[in-house]
């Protein structure tokens, strides 16, 4: 079995905790699929890379960019990158407005882990490993936000202080599981029903 690094297996840990703020910020990235589907569009010349990842209804505007994207590549050197980011701004934008998220521009950031893990299962055709990380993720974090309401204590009702200490780890834990409990429940596809 794959040795989970401590940081990453921290990192994965975090990223549970963070689950009802997650969005789905790493289609914004250089890196990430929808700029690598907008890259292979324009190398192969084949538009339906991009087009899966907007709906039918904005398919005229990404065509539009993709055309334009493809006549000004012709002249090479800094108006074919140029012409490349154009592309990939118009599709980005398009797929994130297709989401209701909003568009604050191409990163140059690193997939965040999980979403990097996530990326490798697909890649490996299998779910594995990821699986065995994410359930050590889940089983380190689970227990660290327990045992801080377990060290928090139950007060007597006088300590008004060490109350407000416990309540806030309870508050924690309560939260971790129910963002938990509410990201098993919700179905992937959801993230994917911009395309209908």
């Amino acid at each position: 079995m794959k040795t989970i690094s401590r940081l990453r297996l921290a990192v994965l840990a975090a990223a549970f905790l963070a689950l009802p703020a997650v969005t789905w910020a790493h289609c914004d990235t250089m890196n990430g699929p929808v700029v690598k589907a907008g890259q292979q569009a324009l190398e192969s010349g084949d538009i339906r890379h991009a087009l899966v990842w907007v709906r039918q209804a904005d398919e005229p505007e990404i065509r539009s960019a993709f055309e334009r994207a493809l006549h000004v590549r012709k002249l090479g050197g800094v108006a074919k990158e140029l012409a490349d980011r154009y592309f990939f701004e118009t599709l980005v934008r398009v797929h994130r407005a297709g989401e209701g998220a909003p568009y604050t521009g191409l990163k140059d950031e690193e997939l965040e882990p999980a979403v990097a893990a996530a990326e490798e299962a697909l890649e490996a055709r299998s779910v594995k490993s990821l699986s065995q990380e994410l359930g050590a993720a889940l089983q380190h974090g689970l227990g660290e936000s327990f045992q801080n309401v377990q060290r928090a204590g139950k007060p007597a009702l006088a300590d008004v202080d060490t109350g407000r200490r416990y309540v806030a780890s309870y508050v924690r834990f309560i939260h971790y599981v129910e963002g938990l409990h509410k990201a098993i429940e919700t179905s992937g596809d959801s993230h994917a029903e911009h395309n209908h």
